[in-house]
């Protein structure tokens, strides 16, 4: 759908339902504030959790509600009233399986590009990127994420890449930006010590006037008048429940939710307004690793973060808030059982995902210590027999594999031991074709529609801010 037919049916959807559903005002009385319809989005804030199939979404529910006897701030928004909600297709334009950067990409430069690229499409054409539209419009613009702040994700929506993997570029072309407030990991591609080339980009930052920071402390602790780098890890930051279990770790990593209310705080005084995207990265690995513990924790995090977005939302009243996915991935779910209820709760006693347990694992592990490790990390008692196959699979480890299991550890054999103590089934160990949640709440959620393609968000973006006719 081009732009200009997507604000024109936008018109004409809003007038039919109108008449069509003539009890509307009242269910905003109750629900939506009809108020947001006239007005215009000064700020706008997406929160992704990236690779969130629906059973990452309702497990993490169930697991809140189960634990706390509250559930997700999410869902809860669902059953409030609170939000419009649609379905979105999501496919890029070589496949119906879409990855993060062409996903990203669909939202950030309002066309369906390839897998692999950032905004540009196949015959080279570069589309721009939205956060820059906005920078263009006078706004602030930012990005914080639980993986690499030049991940796929943030990149998506701030730069044009022939290669989502061009991580080095990518930070280079942040600061050609000039974005407000990036944050996340990513040190190997800042560090004079990590990078090809050795440039110094700590460095360069700081020389164009930015505060770099690397601990929560100091992200805490930063001037909100001026703009942040904060880099708080060399690749992605530790999974959520790993963090907490660590005290080293809650001491020098923020949340998702943290970064949140500081990169809000940071930029909401401008008086143009600002846009920031708030990525869940994790929920995407842990997906990948088929890592239950790790996923729910994740999605935790970006529920909390939501919880900071709605909360400033509210108050201001001119804030759009966007929730929502880039795909789903691995379509993990509780299986029924007998004992499916205790089996599931049985996550509530674990301490560590999957990824500790196997990094602590090598050739001259023994045995008793692959039983003594999982079973403090998870209260699951394996077998000799599970035991020795978890061992076996590390004296002959295949060559480095993939982005997301460079060490090709065992993820899938050991969440296969895990299942029938939690109950837990997963399809895959990759991105799915799902239709995903998308949810919005503030002036400009009234535009949305039931079914929408991922390109029409980066135009409802526009639309709602009024600043369509910009570029």
């Amino acid at each position: 759908m081009n732009r200009r037919n997507f604000f024109k049916n936008g018109s004409l959807f809003a007038l039919g339902t109108a008449l069509l559903h003539p009890f509307d005002s009242l269910a905003n009385e109750i629900g939506h504030d009809v108020t947001d319809k006239n007005k215009k989005a000064k700020n706008i804030i997406v929160v992704v959790s990236d690779g969130m199939s629906t059973g990452t979404l309702n497990m993490a529910d169930l697991y809140l509600s189960r634990k706390t006897g509250v559930g997700s701030n999410w869902l809860d928004l669902y059953k409030k009233n609170k939000v419009s909600r649609a379905l979105m297709d999501m496919a890029s334009a070589s496949s119906i399986v879409t990855d993060s950067a062409a996903a990203s990409s669909s939202w950030g430069g309002g066309v369906r590009i390839e897998n692999g690229g950032l905004n540009v499409s196949k015959s080279g054409e570069a589309h721009l990127p939205i956060w820059q539209k906005f920078k263009t419009s006078g706004k602030k613009a930012g990005c914080v994420t639980s993986v690499p702040i030049t991940h796929a994700t943030p990149a998506g929506f701030c730069v044009n890449s022939k290669s989502r993997n061009a991580q080095q570029d990518i930070a280079e072309k942040y600061l050609e930006q000039k974005f407000d407030v990036m944050m996340g990991g990513g040190g190997d591609y800042f560090s004079s010590d990590k990078r090809k080339d050795k440039k110094d980009m700590y460095q360069e930052f700081r020389s164009k006037g930015y505060q770099v920071v690397s601990t929560k402390q100091a992200m805490l602790s930063a001037e909100t008048n001026k703009p942040i780098l904060g880099v708080f890890n060399d690749n992605a930051l530790p999974y959520a429940i790993d963090r907490d279990n660590n005290k080293e770790l809650v001491q020098n990593i923020p949340t998702l939710a943290e970064m949140t209310k500081k990169a809000i705080e940071t930029m909401k005084d401008h008086s143009e307004g600002f846009v920031l995207q708030v990525e869940a990265g994790k929920v995407d690995w842990a997906a990948h690793g088929n890592d239950i513990v790790g996923l729910i924790h994740d999605q935790i995090d970006h529920d909390e973060a939501i919880k900071v977005a709605m909360d400033f939302a509210e108050q201001d009243g001119e804030t759009l808030v966007i929730i929502t996915t880039d795909h789903g991935n691995a379509n993990p779910g509780v299986i029924y059982g007998s004992d499916a209820n205790d089996n599931f709760d049985s996550i509530q006693n674990y301490k560590h995902t999957n990824e500790w347990i196997l990094n602590g694992i090598g050739k001259e592990t023994s045995i008793s210590q692959i039983k003594e490790r999982i079973d403090y990390a998870n209260n699951i008692a394996l077998s000799n027999e599970e035991s020795k196959q978890l061992l076996d699979y590390y004296k002959d480890i295949p060559k480095a594999d993939g982005l997301y299991n460079p060490k090709h550890l065992p993820f899938n054999i050991l969440a296969r031991m895990q299942k029938p103590h939690n109950s837990v089934g997963w399809i895959s160990m990759q991105h799915s074709a799902d239709y995903v949640e998308l949810a919005m709440y503030g002036p400009g959620s009234h535009l949305l529609k039931p079914f929408i393609k991922n390109t029409d968000l980066h135009y409802l973006m526009l639309e709602a801010a009024e600043i369509e006719n910009k570029f």
